[in-house]
């Protein structure tokens, strides 16, 4: 029997969704787990798989398009099978409950008429704070990109929010006039807080806020109004840094939805050098789509230099003579940063820190890893290789692997190791779930994608829950030697440096060698100073002889 597939609620917030890219096509034999599509959401572009198995029979939503959650995305059945009455009969089937209602209400006894509650004007809408992510509690107007007295239809951009995690586009799903702004740029506010008013020019905005004030609703026509199946649009993008676009950039930020920057960057196309035709210069598929690039003007020959007679050194120097005024400036914490700066402080006054530091002989890891790169489609880093050499000496040392809960510790039995990684506003931490089940490619690969997910701000909150172990490397940057704040509720991190070619003893000689400093920080609640002593060793002895780690 064919099975009907609805455009899936992928985040709390979404309304609909985008199908970016369909990854199977109609004939298509479908099993249990195959990735269906990739869907845009309002946060995050996301793979969206199968519940069912047999042959993918229709599409109802084509690649670009967006519809609204539940709406009809595919159906699933055996192959020939006539899936003509899901298509045309689905209307029909809710008929039979609405005749029903009238009979019911006619056996109710009149109730007495509850006392009058105020009502929100007809065509008026209270826009509250948006819940823009599962941790967000409040959240922070960075900009309004429209002012009172605009006009907004469905989908524009309202304003940009900063929340616990990132700086996200919130987008209109209202169309009319923007009567009132109830939180300021810079102000914050919790979620379901009043964030702004949109209806008919000339509404009594004083009535509107005593309504709400007073538990108010909307009023009946409002709220009887069947709601008309949303238009078909591009989804708004988290706008990202770049450089000055044409047309489709504002004080050095480019806006363009993600199918946009995606097909760009299957392209190699600067999203900068792109005229955007959407609402407010937006750049949208068929801006990439048909883009052109431009010719780039020929150097303009170098001119070369008139001599002139080398000048005498001056035989006086003026005193330096101070100018001007000392200035300084307060940039408002974003939500990610004051949230970094709690954890942290949390962590760093109530888990009593200790530090161990080994220094580990890198020549047959760099040997062995020249050795797994040179095989085709293969590449792994050395941070690669410390995140496996983790994984196997927690299996070891399981006492490393615990969270504190004051009247009990906890052994984890899995090992989940979360990657920190650097973007913009902060620092997240992806997790890589089972990491000592992983390959060292598998690794890798996971760890490029959620980084990459986590510069893009494609990240979801699931991809950084649930680390038992964490990893910071600072090599890349050239730091040789460094400590790390726990991220609980680990109860340990390791901090990895630069490796260093430097002299070194073997054999009673001295030879030029490759070294590597990493650093332990443990809780002293639940791991002593022996048993990270011991971990230690157990993590040197893999990174010195990778054969291990292979086997």
């Amino acid at each position: 029997m064919a099975e009907i597939v609805n455009m899936p609620r992928l985040s709390d917030t979404m309304e609909e969704g985008v199908v970016a890219k369909w990854l199977k096509k109609v004939g298509d034999k479908v099993e249990e787990g195959d990735i269906l599509a990739e869907i845009e959401t309002d946060k995050a572009t996301m793979e969206f798989e199968s519940f069912h198995e047999g042959t993918l029979l229709y599409i109802g939503v084509q690649e670009g398009d967006g519809a609204p959650v539940d709406t009809l995305l595919a159906i699933i059945g055996a192959e020939g099978e006539d899936i003509s009455g899901l298509l045309n009969g689905g209307a029909s089937a809710e008929a039979p409950k609405e005749e029903a209602a009238p009979a019911a209400e006619a056996k109710e006894e009149p109730k007495a008429a509850p006392q009058k509650a105020a009502v929100i004007p007809e065509g008026v809408e209270v826009v509250k704070m948006p819940r823009l992510s599962d941790t967000m509690e409040e959240g922070t107007v960075a900009s309004w990109l429209k002012k009172v007295g605009d006009t907004v239809e469905e989908g524009d951009i309202l304003a940009e929010i900063e929340t616990d995690k990132a700086t996200m586009e919130f987008e209109s799903f209202y169309a009319g006039t923007l009567l009132h702004i109830g939180i300021e740029e810079g102000g914050t506010a919790p979620v379901d807080d009043v964030l702004a008013i949109i209806g008919p020019a000339g509404t009594d905005v004083n009535a509107v806020l005593a309504a709400v004030n007073s538990g108010g609703t909307s009023s009946p026509a409002v709220a009887e109004e069947k709601k008309e199946e949303a238009p078909k649009k591009e989804t708004a993008a988290v706008a990202h840094s770049g450089g000055g676009g044409t047309g489709s950039s504002s004080g050095g930020r480019i806006f363009a939805s993600p199918l946009a920057k995606k097909i760009a960057a299957e392209k190699g196309i600067d999203l900068s050098q792109v005229t955007g035709s959407g609402e407010n210069g937006r750049i949208v598929k068929k801006d990439v789509e048909n883009f052109t690039p431009k010719a780039q003007p020929a150097a303009a020959p170098a001119t070369e230099a008139p001599k002139t007679e080398t000048a005498k050194p001056a035989a006086y120097v003026a005193p330096f003579v101070p100018a001007g005024e000392e200035s300084f400036e307060d940039v408002k914490n974003s939500q990610m940063r004051k949230v970094i700066a709690k954890r942290l402080g949390e962590s760093k006054f109530t888990a009593p820190h200790y530090y161990l530091t080994i220094e580990v002989n890198m020549d047959n890891a760099m040997a062995s890893r020249s050795q797994i790169n040179a095989l085709p489609d293969t590449k792994v880093s050395f941070n690669d290789m410390v995140v496996k050499a983790c994984a196997m000496a927690l299996k070891k040392h399981p006492q490393v692997n615990t969270t504190w809960n004051g009247d009990s510790t906890r052994y984890n039995h899995h090992v989940n190791i979360g990657v920190a990684v650097a973007v913009d506003e902060g620092l997240v931490v992806p997790v890589l779930r089972f990491t000592d089940q992983m390959s060292l490619t598998q690794i890798g690969a996971q760890v490029k994608d959620l980084a990459g997910k986590a510069r893009n701000k494609r990240i979801t909150p699931q991809e950084m829950e649930g680390s038992t172990f964490t990893v910071s490397n600072l090599g890349m940057f050239g730091i040789v030697e460094f400590t790390s704040i726990i991220n609980q509720p680990n109860s340990a991190i390791l901090s990895v440096g630069t490796i260093v070619q430097k002299p070194v003893v073997k054999d009673g000689q001295i030879v030029v060698g490759n070294t590597m400093k990493v650093t332990l920080a443990c809780d002293h609640r639940t791991v002593d100073g022996a048993t990270g002593a011991q971990f230690l060793q157990t993590l040197k002895a893999y990174l010195e002889n990778p054969v291990t780690m292979l086997a």
